[in-house]
C-alpha cells in the first residue's frame, strides 16, 4: 500500500516522494505522486516509560500492557522499554515475569532503573529499596525476564562487577541517580557504560572545577545523553547547551508515568510512590520531588524542534539515537527492507497515522 506522503525521513535526510509498504516492511521510498503536506518518519523509540494511559508498568497485567500500548501508538511510539523504578526484589521479579514479549508497540525489554542507585541522588525512588551492588541479586533479576537496559550509580563500591556482568549478558548500561565525579564517570565509560539517564536530573551538579558525571558525559564522544524535554526537568537554555555539546548522541525520553496520555489530573502511582498531577506542572511526590512526566514523545520532538533544532535531527533523537544505544537495527529507521514502523505527520507536526510493522490491525489514526 502507498502511504500518501510528500516525503520520508530516511537516514536523517528527507527524501521526496511517497512510500510503499508490503508485508509489514518498507518496499520503496521516493515514489512519484504523493500528496503535499504529509511526511513519513520512523516510529518513535522510548527508552524510559514508567507507565502510560492509566497503566503503571510495575504492576501491569497483560491487558494493561495492551491498553497502554494502544495509547502509546497514538503518540507515535512503536517500540519502547517498560521502566521499573526501584522496588522490592519480589515486586520487580513479578513485573519482569508479567512483561509481554509482544503487544501493539514492540516491547524491547525492561529498563531497570535501580535498585543500585546512590542514596544521595535518589530522587523519587523509595530509599528503603535501594541495594548495594550485588551480582547475585543482579543475576536473579536478569533471570526473571528480558532486561535490555539498567540504570545504576557507577561510583558505588562493587559497581564495576555489575557493569561487567551486564555487558556480558548483553544489557545496555546507563549511569543515573548518581553522585559520580567526572573521574568516576570516565572510569565507568571505560568499562562500557554507554549513556546517562535523564541528564542533570538526580546526578551530581555541574560545577566549574567539579563537572561531575554530566560534564564528563557531555564531553565524552560516543556517550548517549538521555534527556527529558518537558519544560520542567530542564530549562530551555540547558537543553540548548546539551544539544550544542552532544548533537547526534542525544536520546529523547519521556520518563512518562501512568497519567501520560490521559489528560487527567489527580493522584497516580509510580511504582510504590504516590504522585500528584496538576495542570501545567510536572508530576510530584508530596514533598515536591519531581516524579516522572506526562510528556508524550511527539511533544518531546516538538519541544526540541521549537528550540531551533532542525526537524530531521529532533526526530533522530527520538528514533535513530535510542535504537543505536540499544544496538538495535530493527527499530528507529525508515528505509527499504526495514519493518514498517512509521509515523505520518502533517505540516503542523500533528500525527495523522501510525503503523507498527505495517500491520493494519494496529494502525492508529489521529
Amino acid at each position: 500500500m502507498r502511504l500518501g506522503v510528500e516525503a520520508a525521513l530516511v537516514r536523517g535526510e528527507l527524501v521526496a516522494g511517497d512510500v510503499e509498504v508490503e508485508d509489514g516492511r518498507i518496499a520503496a521510498v521516493g515514489l512519484a505522486g504523493g500528496p503535499r503536506g504529509r511526511v513519513a518518519i520512523p516510529g518513535f523509540v522510548d527508552l524510559q516509560v514508567n507507565g502510560y494511559g492509566s497503566v503503571d508498568f510495575l504492576s501491569a497485567s497483560t491487558d494493561d500492557y495492551q491498553r497502554a500500548g494502544e495509547a502509546l501508538l497514538f503518540a507515535g511510539v512503536t517500540a519502547y522499554q517498560p521502566t521499573f523504578i526501584t522496588s522490592s526484589e519480589p515486586a520487580t521479579v513479578r513485573a519482569l515475569q508479567a512483561m509481554p514479549t509482544e503487544s501493539g508497540p514492540r516491547v524491547l525489554g525492561a529498563h531497570l532503573e535501580g535498585p543500585f542507585l546512590s542514596a544521595d541522588r535518589v530522587g523519587t525512588h523509595p530509599l528503603e529499596h535501594l541495594r548495594a551492588p550485588d551480582v547475585a541479586l543482579l543475576d536473579r533479576l536478569l533471570d526473571a525476564g528480558p532486561v535490555s537496559q539498567m540504570t545504576l550509580a557507577p561510583e558505588l563500591p562493587g559497581a564495576d562487577a555489575l557493569i561487567e556482568r551486564l555487558r556480558a549478558r548483553g544489557v545496555a548500561v546507563s549511569a543515573g541517580h548518581t553522585n559520580a565525579t567526572a573521574a568516576e564517570a570516565h572510569h565507568a565509560f571505560d568499562l562500557g557504560v554507554r549513556g546517562v539517564t535523564h541528564v542533570f536530573n538526580a546526578m551530581r551538579p555541574f560545577r566549574s572545577r567539579d563537572p561531575g558525571i554530566a560534564g564528563a558525559a557531555l564531553t565524552r564522544p560516543g556517550i548517549v545523553i538521555a534527556m527529558v524535554v518537558d519544560g520542567h526537568h530542564l530549562a530551555n537554555e540547558t537543553v540548548s547547551l546539551v544539544w550544542a555539546c552532544a548533537a547526534g548522541r542525544v536520546a529523547l525520553v519521556t520518563d512518562a508515568i501512568a497519567a501520560a496520555g490521559t489528560g487527567d489530573n489527580g493522584g497516580f502511582r509510580l511504582g510504590d510512590v504516590e504522585v500528584a498531577v496538576d495542570d501545567g506542572s510536572a508530576p510530584m511526590r508530596e514533598d515536591g520531588t519531581l516524579a516522572g512526566t506526562v510528556l508524550t514523545m511527539i511533544e518531546a520532538v516538538r519541544n526540541l524542534h521549537a528550540l531551533g533544532i532542525p526537524f530531521e535531527q529532533a526526530v533522530g533523537a527520538a528514533t535513530e539515537v535510542p535504537a543505536r544505544f540499544l544496538a538495535r537495527r530493527d527499530v528507529g529507521l525508515l528505509e527499504p527492507g526495514a519493518l514498517a514502523d512509521v509515523v505520518i505527520l502533517d505540516d503542523r507536526l500533528e500525527i495523522e497515522a501510525v503503523l507498527c510493522a505495517g500491520r493494519s490491525d494496529v494502525v492508529a489514526r489521529g
